[in-house]
């Protein structure tokens, strides 16, 4: 799978059922030696009056389960590893 086919796709926990953001081309963690993703970097943007505070969630790429043709589909255990 080429890394533009992962671009713009949903991401979804299965456990929560709830969608987490969408995958855009700089949001993956890549290791420079190997070249493999080592996680998914989501961002996390939230709303305070005029100013917008974000951050980003880490996850993993042993918890994806299935990258579908529209999204992708995380199973995450415990929110400390994220």
């Amino acid at each position: 799978m080429r890394l533009s086919e992962l671009s713009g796709k949903e991401i979804v926990d299965a456990k929560k059922a709830e969608r987490l953001g969408v995958l855009g081309q700089t949001d993956l963690e890549i290791n420079e030696k190997s070249g493999q993703i080592q996680a998914l970097l989501i961002p996390s943007l939230k709303w305070f009056g005029l100013k917008r505070q974000g951050g980003e969630v880490r996850v993993p790429w042993k918890h994806i389960k299935k990258i579908g043709t529209d999204m992708i589909i995380i199973d995450i255990d415990d929110e400390s590893e994220m």
